[in-house]
Protein backbone atom coordinates (compact mmCIF):
# COMPACT_ATOMS: atom_id res chain seq x y z
CA UNK A 1 0.00 0.00 0.00
CA UNK A 2 1.31 3.52 -0.75
CA UNK A 3 2.53 5.40 2.30
CA UNK A 4 -0.29 7.30 3.97
CA UNK A 5 0.46 10.98 3.24
CA UNK A 6 0.84 13.85 5.61
CA UNK A 7 -2.74 14.82 6.57
CA UNK A 8 -1.96 18.43 5.55
CA UNK A 9 -0.47 17.54 2.16
CA UNK A 10 -2.04 18.29 -1.20
CA UNK A 11 -0.72 16.28 -4.09
CA UNK A 12 -1.74 14.77 -7.40
CA UNK A 13 -2.97 16.55 -10.50
CA UNK A 14 -6.37 18.05 -9.79
CA UNK A 15 -6.93 19.11 -13.40
CA UNK A 16 -7.95 16.94 -16.35
CA UNK A 17 -5.10 14.70 -17.51
CA UNK A 18 -4.41 12.40 -20.44
CA UNK A 19 -5.59 9.58 -18.19
CA UNK A 20 -9.02 11.23 -18.00
CA UNK A 21 -9.16 11.88 -21.74
CA UNK A 22 -8.26 8.26 -22.55
CA UNK A 23 -11.21 6.83 -20.60
CA UNK A 24 -13.42 4.38 -22.52
CA UNK A 25 -15.23 2.66 -19.69
CA UNK A 26 -14.29 0.20 -16.97
CA UNK A 27 -15.01 -3.26 -15.62
CA UNK A 28 -16.80 -3.63 -12.30
CA UNK A 29 -14.30 -6.23 -11.09
CA UNK A 30 -11.34 -3.94 -11.80
CA UNK A 31 -12.79 -0.99 -9.88
CA UNK A 32 -13.81 -3.22 -6.98
CA UNK A 33 -10.36 -4.86 -6.91
CA UNK A 34 -8.73 -1.43 -6.80
CA UNK A 35 -10.67 -0.19 -3.77
CA UNK A 36 -10.11 -3.46 -1.88
CA UNK A 37 -6.39 -3.64 -2.75
CA UNK A 38 -5.01 -1.58 0.14
CA UNK A 39 -7.34 -1.41 3.16
CA UNK A 40 -6.30 0.71 6.10
CA UNK A 41 -7.04 -2.34 8.27
CA UNK A 42 -6.34 -5.81 6.84
CA UNK A 43 -9.29 -7.12 8.87
CA UNK A 44 -11.69 -4.42 10.01
CA UNK A 45 -11.86 -4.11 13.78
CA UNK A 46 -9.32 -6.83 14.52
CA UNK A 47 -6.98 -6.49 17.51
CA UNK A 48 -3.81 -4.63 16.69
CA UNK A 49 -5.12 -2.88 13.59
CA UNK A 50 -4.32 0.87 13.29
CA UNK A 51 -6.91 3.58 13.67
CA UNK A 52 -8.50 4.83 10.47
CA UNK A 53 -6.64 7.93 9.23
CA UNK A 54 -8.03 11.46 9.20
CA UNK A 55 -7.15 13.98 6.47
CA UNK A 56 -7.62 17.62 7.32
CA UNK A 57 -10.13 19.75 5.42
CA UNK A 58 -8.88 23.33 5.77
CA UNK A 59 -9.81 26.71 4.36
CA UNK A 60 -6.16 27.23 3.39
CA UNK A 61 -5.99 24.05 1.32
CA UNK A 62 -9.25 24.70 -0.49
CA UNK A 63 -8.34 28.32 -1.31
CA UNK A 64 -4.85 27.44 -2.63
CA UNK A 65 -4.33 29.32 -5.90
CA UNK A 66 -7.36 31.57 -5.52
CA UNK A 67 -5.35 34.81 -5.50
CA UNK A 68 -4.14 36.45 -8.75
CA UNK A 69 -0.50 35.86 -9.57
CA UNK A 70 -0.26 32.74 -7.43
CA UNK A 71 -0.37 29.03 -8.31
CA UNK A 72 -3.26 27.63 -10.39
CA UNK A 73 -6.65 27.59 -8.60
CA UNK A 74 -6.57 24.03 -7.35
CA UNK A 75 -10.17 23.70 -6.17
CA UNK A 76 -11.53 25.15 -9.41
CA UNK A 77 -9.43 22.67 -11.41
CA UNK A 78 -10.71 19.83 -9.24
CA UNK A 79 -14.34 20.95 -9.74
CA UNK A 80 -13.89 21.13 -13.52
CA UNK A 81 -12.38 17.66 -13.48
CA UNK A 82 -15.30 16.16 -11.54
CA UNK A 83 -17.68 17.58 -14.16
CA UNK A 84 -15.68 16.75 -17.29
CA UNK A 85 -13.92 13.48 -16.44
CA UNK A 86 -15.87 10.24 -16.73
CA UNK A 87 -12.97 8.19 -15.33
CA UNK A 88 -13.76 5.64 -12.65
CA UNK A 89 -10.16 5.33 -11.42
CA UNK A 90 -7.53 8.07 -11.53
CA UNK A 91 -4.15 6.57 -10.70
CA UNK A 92 -1.98 9.51 -11.70
CA UNK A 93 1.61 9.35 -12.89
CA UNK A 94 2.89 7.96 -9.58
CA UNK A 95 0.01 5.52 -8.99
CA UNK A 96 -0.97 7.34 -5.79
CA UNK A 97 -4.10 9.03 -7.08
CA UNK A 98 -5.03 12.51 -5.90
CA UNK A 99 -6.00 14.26 -2.69
CA UNK A 100 -9.64 15.31 -2.29
CA UNK A 101 -10.18 18.83 -0.99
CA UNK A 102 -13.56 17.97 0.55
CA UNK A 103 -14.82 14.59 1.75
CA UNK A 104 -11.27 13.18 1.83
CA UNK A 105 -12.07 10.06 3.84
CA UNK A 106 -14.91 7.60 3.41
CA UNK A 107 -15.91 3.97 3.24
CA UNK A 108 -16.60 2.22 -0.07
CA UNK A 109 -19.36 -0.38 -0.39
CA UNK A 110 -20.50 -2.68 -3.18
CA UNK A 111 -23.84 -4.30 -3.88
CA UNK A 112 -26.93 -4.47 -6.05
CA UNK A 113 -29.41 -1.93 -7.42
CA UNK A 114 -32.91 -3.30 -8.03
CA UNK A 115 -36.13 -1.61 -9.20
CA UNK A 116 -39.23 -3.60 -8.25
CA UNK A 117 -42.16 -1.22 -8.79
CA UNK A 118 -43.85 0.25 -11.86
CA UNK A 119 -42.97 3.86 -12.63
CA UNK A 120 -42.92 6.16 -15.70
CA UNK A 121 -39.15 6.61 -15.87
CA UNK A 122 -36.59 5.24 -18.33
CA UNK A 123 -33.23 3.51 -18.17
CA UNK A 124 -32.33 1.81 -14.92
CA UNK A 125 -35.32 3.37 -13.16
CA UNK A 126 -37.53 0.90 -15.05
CA UNK A 127 -39.18 -1.93 -13.15
CA UNK A 128 -37.05 -5.05 -13.38
CA UNK A 129 -33.73 -3.19 -13.70
CA UNK A 130 -30.89 -4.79 -11.74
CA UNK A 131 -27.27 -3.70 -11.72
CA UNK A 132 -24.04 -3.78 -9.75
CA UNK A 133 -23.13 -0.73 -7.68
CA UNK A 134 -20.04 0.76 -6.08
CA UNK A 135 -20.64 3.61 -3.64
CA UNK A 136 -18.54 5.90 -1.49
CA UNK A 137 -20.11 7.09 1.78
CA UNK A 138 -18.42 10.15 3.25
CA UNK A 139 -18.61 13.19 5.50
CA UNK A 140 -17.73 16.76 4.50
CA UNK A 141 -15.59 17.50 7.55
CA UNK A 142 -12.22 16.54 8.99
CA UNK A 143 -13.58 14.93 12.13
CA UNK A 144 -15.92 12.03 11.42
CA UNK A 145 -17.04 11.46 15.00
CA UNK A 146 -20.61 11.43 16.29
CA UNK A 147 -21.74 14.42 18.33
CA UNK A 148 -20.40 16.87 15.74
CA UNK A 149 -22.28 18.47 12.88
CA UNK A 150 -21.62 16.19 9.92
CA UNK A 151 -22.74 16.28 6.31
CA UNK A 152 -23.43 12.75 5.12
CA UNK A 153 -22.89 12.09 1.42
CA UNK A 154 -23.15 9.12 -0.90
CA UNK A 155 -21.84 8.93 -4.46
CA UNK A 156 -22.73 5.86 -6.48
CA UNK A 157 -21.71 4.10 -9.69
CA UNK A 158 -24.34 1.88 -11.28
CA UNK A 159 -23.16 -0.67 -13.85
CA UNK A 160 -25.73 -1.96 -16.38
CA UNK A 161 -24.94 -5.61 -15.63
CA UNK A 162 -25.24 -8.30 -12.97
CA UNK A 163 -22.11 -10.08 -14.16
CA UNK A 164 -19.21 -9.19 -11.85
CA UNK A 165 -16.80 -10.65 -14.39
CA UNK A 166 -18.07 -8.91 -17.53
CA UNK A 167 -15.38 -8.48 -20.15
CA UNK A 168 -16.72 -5.50 -22.08
CA UNK A 169 -15.84 -1.99 -20.95
CA UNK A 170 -18.93 -0.29 -19.54
CA UNK A 171 -19.69 3.29 -18.58
CA UNK A 172 -21.57 3.33 -15.27
CA UNK A 173 -24.09 5.97 -14.31
CA UNK A 174 -22.94 8.24 -11.47
CA UNK A 175 -25.20 10.00 -8.98
CA UNK A 176 -24.49 12.40 -6.11
CA UNK A 177 -26.63 12.39 -2.93
CA UNK A 178 -26.39 14.12 0.47
CA UNK A 179 -28.49 15.06 3.49
CA UNK A 180 -27.46 18.63 4.43
CA UNK A 181 -24.42 20.19 2.75
CA UNK A 182 -23.88 22.32 5.83
CA UNK A 183 -24.19 19.44 8.24
CA UNK A 184 -26.65 17.91 10.68
CA UNK A 185 -26.48 16.50 14.19
CA UNK A 186 -27.80 13.08 13.15
CA UNK A 187 -25.80 10.43 14.98
CA UNK A 188 -26.39 7.66 12.44
CA UNK A 189 -26.27 7.34 8.67
CA UNK A 190 -29.48 5.33 8.85
CA UNK A 191 -31.35 8.34 10.32
CA UNK A 192 -30.82 10.71 7.41
CA UNK A 193 -32.39 11.08 3.98
CA UNK A 194 -29.85 11.19 1.17
CA UNK A 195 -31.23 13.08 -1.84
CA UNK A 196 -30.04 14.74 -5.04
CA UNK A 197 -31.52 18.00 -3.71
CA UNK A 198 -30.07 18.23 -0.19
CA UNK A 199 -30.65 20.92 2.38
CA UNK A 200 -28.02 23.56 3.07
CA UNK A 201 -27.59 24.96 6.57
CA UNK A 202 -24.40 26.88 5.98
CA UNK A 203 -23.59 27.98 9.53
CA UNK A 204 -23.47 24.33 10.59
CA UNK A 205 -20.03 24.15 8.92
CA UNK A 206 -18.61 26.38 11.67
CA UNK A 207 -15.03 27.41 10.91
CA UNK A 208 -15.22 25.58 7.57
CA UNK A 209 -17.94 27.90 6.26
CA UNK A 210 -15.45 29.44 3.75
CA UNK A 211 -15.04 25.96 2.22
CA UNK A 212 -18.78 25.75 1.59
CA UNK A 213 -18.80 29.29 0.18
CA UNK A 214 -16.09 28.45 -2.35
CA UNK A 215 -17.81 25.20 -3.33
CA UNK A 216 -20.98 27.12 -4.16
CA UNK A 217 -19.19 29.93 -6.00
CA UNK A 218 -17.00 27.67 -8.14
CA UNK A 219 -19.76 25.27 -9.19
CA UNK A 220 -22.03 28.21 -10.04
CA UNK A 221 -19.34 29.74 -12.26
CA UNK A 222 -18.36 26.56 -14.12
CA UNK A 223 -21.77 24.85 -14.22
CA UNK A 224 -24.92 25.80 -12.29
CA UNK A 225 -27.06 24.86 -9.30
CA UNK A 226 -24.25 23.89 -6.90
CA UNK A 227 -26.58 22.39 -4.29
CA UNK A 228 -28.58 20.04 -6.54
CA UNK A 229 -27.53 17.25 -8.92
CA UNK A 230 -29.83 15.78 -11.57
CA UNK A 231 -30.21 11.99 -11.95
CA UNK A 232 -30.61 11.66 -15.72
CA UNK A 233 -27.53 9.41 -15.94
CA UNK A 234 -29.56 6.55 -14.45
CA UNK A 235 -32.54 7.33 -16.69
CA UNK A 236 -30.24 7.09 -19.74
CA UNK A 237 -28.42 3.91 -18.68
CA UNK A 238 -29.29 0.97 -20.89
CA UNK A 239 -31.54 2.96 -23.23
CA UNK A 240 -31.62 2.02 -26.90
CA UNK A 241 -30.20 4.62 -29.35
CA UNK A 242 -32.72 7.40 -29.87
CA UNK A 243 -34.92 6.25 -27.00
CA UNK A 244 -36.40 9.19 -25.06
CA UNK A 245 -35.09 9.84 -21.58
CA UNK A 246 -37.49 10.28 -18.70
CA UNK A 247 -35.79 11.11 -15.40
CA UNK A 248 -37.43 11.95 -12.06
CA UNK A 249 -36.76 15.38 -10.62
CA UNK A 250 -35.92 14.00 -7.19
CA UNK A 251 -34.37 10.82 -5.87
CA UNK A 252 -33.89 9.67 -2.29
CA UNK A 253 -32.09 6.87 -0.50
CA UNK A 254 -33.41 6.13 2.99
CA UNK A 255 -32.45 3.22 5.22
CA UNK A 256 -34.82 0.31 4.75
CA UNK A 257 -37.22 -0.63 7.55
CA UNK A 258 -35.56 -2.92 10.05
CA UNK A 259 -32.04 -1.59 9.47
CA UNK A 260 -30.58 -1.32 12.99
CA UNK A 261 -28.92 1.70 14.56
CA UNK A 262 -25.21 1.00 14.97
CA UNK A 263 -23.46 2.81 17.79
CA UNK A 264 -20.09 3.78 16.34
CA UNK A 265 -18.52 7.23 16.64
CA UNK A 266 -16.89 7.11 13.19
CA UNK A 267 -19.30 6.77 10.27
CA UNK A 268 -16.80 4.52 8.49
CA UNK A 269 -16.96 2.08 11.38
CA UNK A 270 -20.74 2.46 11.49
CA UNK A 271 -21.09 1.40 7.85
CA UNK A 272 -18.66 -1.50 8.18
CA UNK A 273 -20.41 -2.70 11.36
CA UNK A 274 -23.65 -3.06 9.39
CA UNK A 275 -21.88 -5.62 7.19
CA UNK A 276 -19.13 -7.23 9.32
CA UNK A 277 -18.44 -8.45 12.82
CA UNK A 278 -15.24 -6.92 14.18
CA UNK A 279 -12.28 -9.15 13.50
CA UNK A 280 -14.16 -11.33 10.97
CA UNK A 281 -13.26 -10.69 7.31
CA UNK A 282 -16.40 -12.41 6.00
CA UNK A 283 -19.52 -10.24 5.43
CA UNK A 284 -22.31 -11.24 7.82
CA UNK A 285 -25.14 -8.83 6.99
CA UNK A 286 -26.21 -6.18 4.50
CA UNK A 287 -26.90 -2.44 4.57
CA UNK A 288 -29.90 -1.51 2.45
CA UNK A 289 -31.64 1.70 1.39
CA UNK A 290 -35.04 2.16 -0.24
CA UNK A 291 -34.99 4.02 -3.56
CA UNK A 292 -37.73 6.65 -3.81
CA UNK A 293 -38.50 9.18 -6.55
CA UNK A 294 -40.76 12.18 -7.06
CA UNK A 295 -41.47 15.02 -9.48
CA UNK A 296 -43.23 17.30 -7.00
CA UNK A 297 -41.17 19.72 -4.97
CA UNK A 298 -40.37 23.32 -4.11
CA UNK A 299 -36.92 24.72 -3.34
CA UNK A 300 -36.09 27.84 -1.35
CA UNK A 301 -32.51 28.79 -2.24
CA UNK A 302 -30.90 31.63 -0.30
CA UNK A 303 -27.34 30.51 -0.92
CA UNK A 304 -26.14 29.40 2.50
CA UNK A 305 -29.66 28.46 3.53
CA UNK A 306 -31.56 26.08 1.26
CA UNK A 307 -34.72 24.15 2.04
CA UNK A 308 -36.27 21.55 -0.23
CA UNK A 309 -39.83 20.29 0.15
CA UNK A 310 -40.65 17.14 -1.80
CA UNK A 311 -44.11 15.60 -1.96
CA UNK A 312 -45.40 12.26 -3.15
CA UNK A 313 -42.29 10.18 -2.67
CA UNK A 314 -42.76 6.76 -4.33
CA UNK A 315 -40.57 3.85 -3.25
CA UNK A 316 -39.66 1.91 -6.39
CA UNK A 317 -36.80 -0.33 -5.32
CA UNK A 318 -33.80 -0.93 -3.13
CA UNK A 319 -30.02 -0.75 -3.18
CA UNK A 320 -28.32 -3.34 -0.98
CA UNK A 321 -24.67 -3.22 0.03
CA UNK A 322 -23.08 -6.56 0.96
CA UNK A 323 -19.36 -5.76 1.13
CA UNK A 324 -17.22 -2.78 2.03
CA UNK A 325 -13.82 -1.38 2.90
CA UNK A 326 -12.07 1.75 4.12
CA UNK A 327 -8.96 1.98 1.97
CA UNK A 328 -6.30 4.24 0.52
CA UNK A 329 -7.56 3.72 -3.03
CA UNK A 330 -11.11 4.37 -1.83
CA UNK A 331 -9.97 7.80 -0.68
CA UNK A 332 -7.40 8.69 -3.34
CA UNK A 333 -7.96 6.72 -6.56
CA UNK A 334 -11.67 6.04 -7.17
CA UNK A 335 -13.37 8.90 -9.00
CA UNK A 336 -17.05 9.82 -9.38
CA UNK A 337 -18.23 11.94 -12.28
CA UNK A 338 -20.61 14.76 -11.31
CA UNK A 339 -23.35 15.05 -13.97
CA UNK A 340 -23.48 18.58 -15.36
CA UNK A 341 -26.63 20.68 -15.18
CA UNK A 342 -29.17 20.57 -18.00
CA UNK A 343 -31.98 23.05 -18.56
CA UNK A 344 -34.04 20.00 -19.48
CA UNK A 345 -32.68 16.89 -17.71
CA UNK A 346 -34.05 14.70 -20.49
CA UNK A 347 -32.26 16.57 -23.28
CA UNK A 348 -28.45 16.26 -23.56
CA UNK A 349 -28.37 19.22 -25.94
CA UNK A 350 -29.57 21.50 -23.13
CA UNK A 351 -26.45 20.91 -21.00
CA UNK A 352 -25.01 24.16 -19.65
CA UNK A 353 -21.52 22.72 -19.88
CA UNK A 354 -20.39 21.30 -23.23
CA UNK A 355 -16.95 20.37 -24.57
CA UNK A 356 -15.25 21.52 -21.41
CA UNK A 357 -16.86 24.97 -21.36
CA UNK A 358 -19.98 26.55 -19.90
CA UNK A 359 -22.49 27.46 -22.61
CA UNK A 360 -24.39 30.73 -22.39
CA UNK A 361 -28.15 30.31 -22.68
CA UNK A 362 -30.35 33.31 -23.38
Amino acid sequence: MPEIPDPNAIFGKQELTEEDKAYHGSRFRDVKAAIFANPYQKVWGAAGEPELPLYRVTNRNVYTGSLPGGPPPQFKLAAIRTLDSLADLRWGEDGRGFRRFVRPHAVCVTGIWEITEDNPYSGYFRKGSRGLVIARISLAVTMTLAGRRRSYGLVLKLYPTMDENHEEMLRPANIILADDLGGSTAAHLTEVQLTNAPLVTGWNRGTQLPVLLLEGLVFTLIDSKPSIRQVYTIAELGNAPGEPTKAPAFMRLKASTGQPLIEEDDVRNEVLAHIFDRGNPEPRRTLSFDIAVSDAGKRLDLGLFVRQTVKDWRTIGKVTFADGVASYNGDFVIHFHHPGWRRDPNDPQSALRQNGKKVRWF
